[in-house]
C-alpha cells in the first residue's frame, strides 16, 4: 500500500477507544496469470479468507449490494455489535470482489456505497468511518453530522 494509506489507517487506529481496537489482516491476492484466473483467483483469495476469520466471529461482508448506513446508523450498529460481544470481522474483496462463499458466509452485508472505490481508499474510508462513529459513541466531538 502506498505510505498515505498505511500511514491514515495507523492515525484513525490508534485514536480508537481501548474498547474498539481495529485490526488489519491483509491475505495476498491470488496471481492471476497464465496458471491462475480471475475466477480461480478469487475463489483462492476466498477460501484464504473464511480460514482466518477468526471462530465466534460475526462477519460482515462489504458487497456493493448490502445494506447502506449513514454514520450514524454504522454507530448504533457497532454498539449492537459491543453489546453483543462477539469480534467482527469485515471482509473487503480483492480486485474482483467477494467470492461467493464469503458472502455466503457473511452474517450481514454492508455496502459503504453504490460508486466503486480503490481498494486502498477502502481502508482509509473504513478506519476513518469506524473512529466517527466511535466519536458518536462517546460523545466526542469529532463528528458534527
Amino acid at each position: 500500500m502506498p505510505d498515505w494509506v498505511t500511514e491514515a489507517v495507523e492515525e484513525y487506529t490508534r485514536r480508537m477507544p481501548p474498547d474498539l481496537k481495529l485490526d488489519l489482516l491483509e491475505i495476498p491476492a491470488g496471481q492471476r496469470g497464465k496458471k491462475m484466473d480471475a475466477v480461480t483467483a478469487k475463489r483462492v483469495e476466498g477460501e484464504k479468507m473464511l480460514a482466518a476469520i477468526p471462530a465466534g466471529c460475526q462477519v460482515i461482508a462489504l458487497d456493493v449490494q448490502g445494506k447502506s448506513w449513514s454514520t450514524e446508523k454504522l454507530a448504533e450498529q457497532i454498539s449492537r455489535w459491543m453489546q453483543d460481544g462477539r469480534d467482527v470481522a469485515l471482509l473487503v474483496g480483492g480486485a474482483d470482489g467477494l467470492d461467493a462463499s464469503c458472502l455466503a458466509r457473511a452474517d450481514l452485508r454492508w455496502s459503504l456505497s453504490a460508486l466503486t472505490f480503490p481498494h486502498p481508499l477502502v481502508r482509509v474510508i473504513l478506519a476513518e468511518q469506524f473512529y466517527r462513529a466511535s466519536s458518536i459513541l462517546k460523545n466526542h466531538p469529532y463528528h458534527r453530522g
